[in-house]
């Protein structure tokens, strides 16, 4: 695919259908060889939180490779994130004077104000603030977050206020996954919630409606707003550089021990109840029950460890399921991903996580609940098997896995075709390309 081709106009992609969307925006077929000189500034609102030690700022690390990516594309940029007060910069966390940025990056603390009393308060303020710095940057984006304190949904309308084009970006429903996630509670605050979800569907459509550009990480979050964005596009967020791609030798390796032995099984993520972690859980009991021998493991933190590991334990599987922690280490998580056989998820929220590409360019095929995401991800080689939302489902496919491993050698070599191209400096640079295109002074209008 062409770079023309990739610059369909949105309006025809939601009049044709899927055909024009996957021409749009499908990250295996990003522009390629994008080298726009780095020539202007570059506004960038995030719901991001930093934290602060001894008067220096701290961004996550995967954050970080994302401002040094932009500033290939614009000269100077000024990042607004959120400031969490008086805590500790987590494990991962990195110093944005220690990124080699220099002088070419400002950074805006920003309030968290997560109450609509704390949004108030620092309303007047952020929004003289955001006026004054829209005023002086050539390009403007603005990250969707929520309800409350999000400043980039106000960034986005006061951009449109003065007539300034300006581009949204979000990887999630998220007013969504406030709507489900508030179905978990029950009385005052589930009202409270279900509030809050309704007031951030309004603000993320107008916000989306009144910005020039859409950039949609994933064909879930696509799927849902680009019938509100003049130029909706599909995109997506990665961190992982060319040379993290599972080598060819490496690959084959897999390929062959795949065919016998332990099913290896692993998730990266936050275990959190958006994630299916009782779902997930669930699938492994059936699977075990139904003989499957294997080694499971998911990476990360999050509310529902304890309760993960006790369940675990009560089940009797904790020789064969473990919830390791957080891996710190982006080293050794992509070698965890590259020795695996397949990455289980139960994505139960319409989101992007990058885990699913971060296995895919590990040679993992993924294994999980099918929705427009991983459908996109997995659409070109078939890298991969999606089920209903349904644990006794995901279970006969491991249980298939398992008895067929040819299909799974398979499978593995396709998971690595759908991954070959993806890295951040394709992706980066096909959303700067984008934002140069629709949101220069000299781009057509909205």
């Amino acid at each position: 695919m062409n770079a023309t081709d990739q610059r369909v106009d949105a309006h025809k992609a939601i009049e044709h259908g899927a055909a024009a969307v996957a021409a749009m925006g499908d990250c295996k077929r990003v522009i390629r060889g994008v080298t726009d000189e780095p020539v202007s500034s570059l506004l960038l609102i995030l719901p991001l939180v930093v934290h602060q030690r001894d008067g220096r700022v701290f961004i996550e690390n995967q954050a970080g490779n994302g401002l040094a990516q932009w500033l290939r594309h614009f000269a100077r940029m000024t990042l607004g994130v959120k400031l969490a007060a008086g805590a500790a910069p987590p494990a991962g966390s990195v110093a944005i004077d220690t990124l080699g940025l220099g002088d070419r990056l400002s950074v805006v603390l920003l309030p968290t104000a997560w109450t609509p009393l704390g949004h108030l308060r620092a309303y007047p303020s952020i929004r003289r603030r955001l006026r004054d710095l829209i005023d002086r940057h050539d390009y403007l984006q603005f990250a969707l977050g929520g309800a409350w304190g999000d400043w980039g949904a106000v960034g986005a309308l006061l951009a449109a206020k003065k007539e300034r084009k300006a581009s949204v970006w979000t990887d999630r429903v998220e007013s969504e996954v406030m709507r489900i996630e508030a179905q978990r509670f029950t009385g005052l605050k589930r009202l409270y919630r279900g509030m809050n979800a309704r007031l951030a569907r309004s603000l993320e459509r107008r916000a989306i409606s009144r910005s020039t550009l859409g950039l949609f990480h994933g064909n879930d979050t696509f799927n849902s707003y680009r019938g509100f964005s003049p130029h909706p596009f599909l995109v997506h967020n990665i961190h992982l550089k060319p040379a993290d791609r599972i080598p060819d030798e490496r690959l084959s390796a897999k390929i062959a021990a795949a065919r016998e032995g332990v099913l290896d099984i692993v998730y990266a993520g936050r275990v959190h109840p958006d994630k299916g972690v009782t779902d997930w859980i669930e699938t492994l009991r059936l699977a075990a029950d139904a003989g499957v021998p294997f080694r499971a493991r998911w990476f990360g933190d999050g509310p529902q460890l304890d309760e993960a590991r006790a369940t675990v334990d009560r089940l009797g599987l904790a020789d064969r399921i473990s919830f390791p922690g957080q891996l710190v280490d982006r080293d050794a998580l992509l070698e965890a991903l590259r020795d695996a056989h397949v990455m289980l998820f139960c994505h139960l929220t319409p989101e992007s996580p990058r885990c699913l590409i971060e296995a895919l360019v590990s040679g993992t095929p993924i294994v999980g609940y099918g929705s427009a995401y991983p459908e996109d991800l997995i659409a070109e080689h078939g890298g991969g098997v999606l089920t209903a939302m349904a644990p006794a489902a995901l279970a006969r496919e491991l249980v298939r896995l398992d008895g067929d491993r040819a299909v799974l050698a398979a499978l593995i070599g396709q998971a690595a075709q759908d991954g070959r191209d993806m890295n951040d400096e394709a992706v980066f640079a096909h959303r700067a390309h984008l934002m140069k295109q629709y949101c220069s002074t000299g781009a057509p209008g909205r």
